[in-house]
C-alpha cells in the first residue's frame, strides 16, 4: 500500500509539471508582448515551441529511459523544467524567453512517453490510472492559467516573477523521483522476461498504419487543445471582456477538464464503446467552437469546450497503453503518437496567431479549427474500436 501511494504521488507530481510552463504565459500574453515587443506570431511561439519540442524530442524518451532508467530520466527532465522556468525571472528579451520555452519543452517531451510506460509497468489497471495522469496535467494547466495574473499582482506587477514562480513545482517533484534513482532498473531490465532483443527494443512502430492513425488523432486533438489554451483569453478579450475576466474564463475551461479527465478513463474502462466516447467529446468541442463565433456568452461556451477537451486528452493518452502488451511497447507507441502528434499540435497556436494577424479577427481561425475537428471525427471511426489481440 505504501509503495502504491508513493508511485501515485510521484506520477501525480511529475504530471503536474507538464503544463504550467505553457499555460502560465497565456493570461499574460498581451503583457509579455508589450514588454518584449513581440508580434502575435512571435508570441504564439511561447506555446508552439514547447509543443514542437514535445514532438521532436519524444522519440528520445525510449532511448534515454533504457539507458538511465525511467525514474532517473524523469528526475533529470524535472530538473531541466525547473531551471528553465526559474530562468524566466531574469528574461529581458524575446530570444531569452523563447530559449526557456525550448528547454522546458525538451523536458516535458521526454517525461510524457515515459509516464505511459511507467503506468503500464507499475499498475494492475493502467487504463484507470491514466485518469490520475491526465487530471494532474489538467490541474497543472488550470493552476498556471488561474494564478498567473494574481501572482503578477502579488510580485509588484512583475510578469517575470509570476511565470518563473512555477519552478517550485518541479523542485518538489524531483524529491519523489530522485529518491529511487540509485536502485531504479533500466527500461529493459524492468521488463524481465518480456525484454525484446536489443536490435528491436528501441524502434518506433513506424510501419504500422494504425499507429499513424493514432498519431494523427493525437495531433488534431492537441492542435485544438493548445490553440485554445494559447488564445482563449485573447479571443474573449476581443469579445469585449477584461483581462481578469478572460483569465477566469480560461481557468473555467481548464477547471472543467479536471473531473472530466479523471472520470472518463474510468468510464471507458468499465463501459467500453470507446468510439462513442471519442466522437461524443469531439462533438462537444465542435459545438463550443461554433458557439465562439456566435453572440453567446463565453462562460457557457467554455463548458462545452472544456468537456470535449477534457475527455479527448486522457483517451489519447490511454490508447497506446490499451493497445500494447508491455512497458516498452507502451513507451514506444506513446513516443510515436506524442512525437508526430505534438509536431502537428505545435502549428495550432501559430496558425491562430498568424490568421489573426492577417484577418484582424479570430472567427476565420475558429472556422478552420471547426473543420479540423470534423476531420478528427472521421479518424475516430477508424480507431474507436480496440484493436484485436
Amino acid at each position: 500500500m505504501m509503495r502504491f501511494a508513493f508511485l501515485i504521488t510521484a506520477l501525480f507530481l511529475a504530471s503536474l509539471n507538464l503544463r504550467p510552463v505553457i499555460t502560465s504565459v497565456s493570461p499574460l500574453l498581451r503583457t509579455i508582448q508589450d514588454a518584449l515587443g513581440m508580434s502575435g506570431s512571435s508570441a504564439s511561439l511561447l506555446t508552439s515551441l514547447p509543443v514542437l519540442c514535445m514532438g521532436f524530442f519524444a522519440p528520445a524518451a525510449v532511448k534515454l529511459g533504457n539507458r538511465w532508467s525511467i525514474e532517473r530520466t524523469i528526475a533529470y527532465c524535472l530538473l531541466l523544467i525547473g531551471l528553465a522556468t526559474a530562468a524566466r525571472y531574469w528574461v529581458n528579451s524575446e530570444w531569452l524567453m523563447l530559449v526557456t520555452a525550448i528547454l522546458a519543452g525538451i523536458g516535458v517531451a521526454i517525461i510524457g512517453p515515459l509516464l505511459s510506460g511507467f503506468i503500464k509497468g507499475n499498475f494492475a489497471n493502467p487504463s484507470a490510472i491514466v485518469g490520475v495522469y491526465s487530471m494532474a496535467l489538467v490541474l497543472g494547466a488550470a493552476l498556471g492559467s488561474a494564478f498567473s495574473v494574481p501572482l503578477q499582482t502579488l510580485f509588484n506587477h512583475s510578469w517575470q516573477a509570476s511565470v518563473s514562480s512555477w519552478s517550485f513545482l518541479a523542485f518538489i517533484a524531483i524529491f519523489f523521483w530522485w529518491r529511487p534513482v540509485r536502485k531504479a532498473p533500466t527500461l529493459s531490465e524492468s521488463l524481465g522476461s518480456n525484454t525484446l532483443p536489443k536490435s528491436t527494443s528501441l524502434k518506433l512502430p513506424l510501419s504500422d498504419k494504425r499507429s499513424w492513425l493514432l498519431t494523427c488523432f493525437f495531433g488534431l486533438m492537441a492542435f485544438i487543445f493548445y490553440s485554445l489554451t494559447a488564445w482563449m483569453a485573447p479571443i474573449v478579450q476581443e469579445m469585449g471582456y477584461g483581462k481578469q475576466t478572460a483569465g477566469m474564463i480560461l481557468t473555467l475551461f481548464t477547471a472543467i477538464q479536471m473531473p472530466v479527465s479523471f472520470v472518463f478513463p474510468i468510464l471507458v474502462s468499465h463501459f467500453q464503446h470507446r468510439m462513442l466516447w471519442l466522437i461524443g467529446c469531439s462533438v462537444m468541442e465542435l459545438i463550443g467552437l461554433i458557439m465562439l463565433q456566435l453572440p453567446v456568452t463565453p462562460w457557457l461556451t467554455c463548458i462545452f469546450l472544456g468537456i470535449g477537451a477534457g475527455g479527448l486528452f486522457p483517451m489519447a493518452l490511454m490508447l497506446p497503453i490499451e493497445e500494447t502488451s508491455n512497458t516498452e511497447e507502451a513507451s514506444a507507441l506513446s513516443a510515436m503518437t506524442q512525437s508526430g502528434g505534438y509536431i502537428i499540435a505545435a502549428l495550432g497556436p501559430f496558425f491562430v496567431g498568424s490568421i489573426h494577424d492577417y484577418a484582424g479577427s479570430f472567427p476565420p481561425a475558429l472556422i478552420g479549427m471547426s473543420i479540423l475537428v470534423a476531420v478528427m471525427i472521421l479518424i475516430q471511426f477508424k480507431i474507436g474500436n480496440k484493436q484485436s489481440s
